[in-house]
């Protein structure tokens, strides 16, 4: 698997097919296997970059206090290496696709680096900051995982990540997120925690936005509510946005077809 060098640490990546590049990014809790059931189908047109972000799969955690333009920057640094340079089949434009906290790292990216985005997609995530409640519900989730570590805390978490249906049907489906999730360090949950604490409303990058905006919600999703889903899809100039009926905040896994079929049909109709 090849790495990059970022602030001294390494951080891993796969590249997978050819074509327009397309950067997926993932989120909290997980690494860039969450990824792998779309690979096969988007792999056809698009040369995928998967990162592990810092803290999670083989990525090395870095060492300061780290906010989600950070992790921005940890892109960017990956575009760099494996886009920009080369100029892979896109002039040095490309796409970025984020799950929930990877979304909100694709919001950052798209405001700092607008020029370098065709296309960006929030998959299962939000541009809102959040609420004071929010707040104070990771703040918790933060005092549970400094008291107890990872897995008591993802054995709560990760249930409340599938719809009802998905539970009852696809059990197997919550066991291989637990899997991916009990690998990563307390103190890496503790840091994106925080990040995600911290991190402004965005709103305006969607309202500003000259690019195509992809954003994909879930019927059942607790994590980012539809209500919300629904009040940020009428935001961006230019959209295309779903609802999967079935799925709650992990679509990708829950309704593998149609969230495929969302993304390679706005991935390669895009001009």
């Amino acid at each position: 698997m090849p790495f990059i060098q970022f602030k001294n640490k390494k951080i891993f990546y796969r590249l997978e097919g050819k074509g327009k590049p397309v950067l997926l990014v993932h989120g909290f809790a997980e690494d860039g296997k969450v990824w792998n059931k779309q690979v096969e189908v988007l792999k056809e047109k698009n040369l995928l970059i998967i990162p592990d972000l810092p803290g999670s799969g083989s990525s090395e955690m870095l060492d300061e206090k780290t906010s989600i333009e950070d992790y921005a920057e940890v892109v960017k640094a990956l575009a760099d290496e494996t886009i920009l340079i080369n100029k892979v089949e896109s002039n040095g434009t490309f796409s970025i696709i984020g799950h929930s906290m990877g979304g909100y790292i694709t919001l950052a990216f798209a405001e700092m680096y607008p020029h370098l985005l065709n296309s960006f997609g929030l998959f299962h995530s939000s541009a809102f900051a959040d609420s004071e409640e929010k707040k104070t519900t990771r703040k918790k989730g933060i005092a549970f995982i400094q008291k107890n570590g990872t897995e008591p805390f993802i054995k709560t978490s990760v249930p409340n990540l599938f719809s009802e249906e998905t539970k009852k049907e696809k059990p197997e489906l919550v066991s291989q997120l637990f899997n991916i999730a009990k690998t990563i360090s307390p103190q890496a949950l503790i840091q994106y925690s925080n990040a995600m604490i911290a991190r402004p409303d965005r709103t305006f990058v969607l309202k500003g936005s000259s690019k195509p905006v992809l954003l994909i919600a879930g019927k059942n999703d607790s994590a980012v509510p539809l209500p919300a889903s629904l009040e940020q899809m009428s935001m961006a100039p230019i959209s295309v946005t779903h609802i999967l009926q079935h799925s709650a905040h992990m679509g990708m896994w829950e309704e593998v077809a149609l969230s495929n079929s969302f993304l390679s049909n706005f991935l390669n109709e895009l001009p």
